[in-house]
This record gives C-alpha cells, sequence and structure tokens, in this order.
C-alpha cells in the first residue's frame, strides 16, 4: 500500500483557471484605475494654473501665457500648460503622456472644450 500525499494535476490545473480568471478581471480595473489619476493630476494642475493666473492678475492687472518654474510647474508627465489669451480673460490646456485624453480650463466668456463652465477644469471623455 502506497500513502502518497500531495495534489493531483487536474487539481492544479483547476488553481490556475482560477488564478487566470481573477487576473482577467483585476487588469482591466487597474489601468482604469490608473487613467483616473493621470485624470486627477492635470485637473490638479489646472487648479493651479488659475490660482497662479490670478494671483498674477492682483499684481500685474493683465494674465500672461508664461510663469517662471518657481511660480508654477506640472506634475511629472503632465504636458503643457497652453495658455491662450482671450478678450477678457485666459484658457489652458494640459495633457498628459500615458494617455490621449487632455484637459481644459478657461476664465472669461470665450470657452474652450471640453471645459463648460469658467474656471472648472474638464476633460475630453
Amino acid at each position: 500500500m502506497f500513502n502518497r500525499k500531495g495534489f493531483t494535476l487536474i487539481e492544479l490545473l483547476i488553481v490556475i483557471v482560477i488564478i487566470g480568471i481573477l487576473a482577467a478581471i483585476a487588469i482591466p480595473k487597474f489601468a482604469t484605475t490608473k487613467e483616473k489619476a493621470y485624470l486627477t493630476a492635470m485637473k490638479s494642475d489646472l487648479r493651479n494654473l488659475a490660482t497662479a493666473e490670478e494671483a498674477h492678475f492682483a499684481d500685474n492687472v493683465a494674465y500672461t501665457t508664461s510663469f517662471p518654474a518657481t511660480i508654477y510647474t506640472v506634475t511629472a508627465g503632465v504636458t503643457g500648460p497652453t495658455l491662450a489669451l482671450t478678450g477678457d480673460g485666459w484658457t489652458g490646456t494640459v495633457g498628459h503622456g500615458l494617455t490621449a485624453k487632455t484637459c481644459a480650463i478657461y476664465i472669461g466668456s470665450t470657452a474652450l472644450a471640453p471645459a463648460v463652465n469658467e474656471g472648472e477644469p474638464k476633460c475630453t471623455p
């Protein structure tokens, strides 16, 4: 009589299949979480940009299209900002190197898609 202890090949294959199914469910969820983090970083940079622009306006009674690095810098991975002056304000957009989506903000009456509310950063869907 042999007294062997251990797992059969079938039991091991079943465990591997279950782990594969769980990984197939978890990996796409993780990818969307990373993109949400990129979008949050871009929105945060746009809010900081709005603060810097308003501070510059309070000091100089004019908006600007560039800031020194000591006044405003973007988060790692964020590209931009691309600033433009309008008749009564400014517009700005940023992107990220790891997503194709972009975010925009505007102050004044000239809206910049995808932003629809003045002073509120909005990202492309």
